[in-house]
């Protein structure tokens, strides 16, 4: 493969570590924006390496690799909190910008560092304690109650490193098995929500809707936007704490905020610093999307509107089905497309180009419109049928009305 066109002299470039469909999604909005995104990615086959024009190959683990690659670069930014910290602070080290900064990219990678830090900022947050021990385990089990959530403090995404355990024999294994870990009590929740803002090195803020997201075992299958039935006063309540982590955190970039809607109100469960499953519903709903608001924060341009474009907006992943099984014998993928486009010719489709199997994000679809109820129903039926190449016989396509 011939080696990567520089990008002229006159253009910013943005480097992006990281070669996921969050890449992807980024270099696409990069393109209306007169760029080309460079990437790090791990091999050739991976989302964004597929269809970017300026592809370095190299691992973010590299110190080495992560210089060549931030060589020339007007900003370096990320698809995963994944780097190690000290890479970065060698990085700022040697002048190269880095968005978001190791500062605040820490606390997206380290439960322990967040809960400290929203501790210190008095942020509503789940009652929490660093354990090293199955004592240490009880003893909070004793003022909170069983069963106790234990969080590997680096590392888990997608339900990973998150164990809801019953009871003290389990927590001595798990303990012995990960070291420290991250005790909270396992909340009450009326459901998730998710609250983006995005931040510039100039300290401007422009924040998105607040989103319901519906978790299923620990992976985001849905985001409703707005969050339905959520009070005016307690989505305001939630804008302005993702508001205040971004400024006291210094984030420089997209941040998305996860929380637990509660009876009493929301408290902070994770952070990420970039783009996030949560927002992909911004591409088609909203007027500036959280891929080319990123790249704005990221270079300090102004900030686009976050105005919806529609009522309602429903995203709904396509997570690896039946049609993902070695077995499979129903309809290939281009013909569940072509399917998929005849059926739902309002659905908007983004697939994201990566081998299949059973549980992945392979893609995810968006659906827009009035009412809630129909616009998920879209949503919904569409994603199974890309996943399982079949049709909810709970679905009924508005021409059989």
């Amino acid at each position: 493969m011939s080696p990567p066109v520089d990008a002229p002299t006159s253009v910013p470039v943005v480097a992006m570590v990281g070669g996921g469909q969050l890449s992807r999604m980024t270099h696409q909005a990069a393109i209306a924006l007169g760029q080309s995104l460079r990437v790090l990615a791990a091999d050739r086959a991976e989302s964004a390496a597929l269809v970017a024009g300026d592809v370095r190959i190299g691992q973010h683990t590299s110190l080495e690799d992560l210089v060549a690659f931030a060589d020339g670069a007007t900003v370096v930014t990320f698809d995963h909190e994944h780097v190690p910290i000290d890479h970065l602070h060698a990085l700022e080290a040697a002048g190269h910008r880095v968005a978001p900064g190791p500062g605040a990219l820490v606390h997206a990678q380290d439960k322990l560092v967040l809960r400290r830090a929203l501790a210190a900022a008095g942020e509503p947050q789940p009652a929490w304690a660093q354990v090293d021990s199955g004592a240490d385990v009880a003893a909070f089990a004793a003022v909170h109650g069983w069963p106790v959530v234990l969080k590997t403090p680096r590392g888990g995404y997608d339900g990973r490193g998150v164990f809801v355990v019953p009871d003290a024999s389990t927590a001595v294994e798990l303990v012995e098995r990960h070291g420290t870990l991250l005790a909270e009590e396992r909340v009450v929740m009326v459901r998730e929500l998710a609250a983006q803002v995005a931040r510039s090195p100039f300290g401007q803020v422009a924040v998105y809707p607040v989103v319901e997201t519906v978790q299923r075992d620990g992976v985001c299958n849905e985001a409703l936007v707005p969050a339905p039935g959520l009070a005016d006063d307690l989505a305001t309540a939630a804008q302005e704490l993702a508001i205040r982590i971004a400024d006291r955190l210094g984030v420089v970039g997209m941040l998305a905020v996860e929380l637990f809607q509660t009876e009493d109100g929301v408290l902070v469960n994770e952070l990420a610093m970039r783009p996030h499953n949560s927002g992909h519903w911004s591409i088609e709903g909203a007027v500036t999307s959280q891929f080319e608001q990123h790249l704005r924060a990221v270079l300090d341009y102004p900030l686009g509107s976050t105005a919806m474009t529609a009522p309602v907006v429903v995203m709904a992943n396509v997570l690896g089905g039946d049609a993902a099984a070695e077995d499979w014998s129903g309809p290939g993928l281009d013909e569940r497309i072509h399917h998929f486009m005849a059926h739902w010719p309002d659905v908007k489709l983004h697939w994201y180009g990566k081998g299949q199997r059973r549980g992945r994000k392979l893609g995810h679809v968006t659906a827009l419109g009035d009412e809630v109820g129909e616009v998920r129903a879209r949503a919904v039926a569409a994603a199974r049928y890309l996943a399982d190449g079949v049709v909810d016989p709970a679905f009924t396509f508005p021409d059989e009305h």
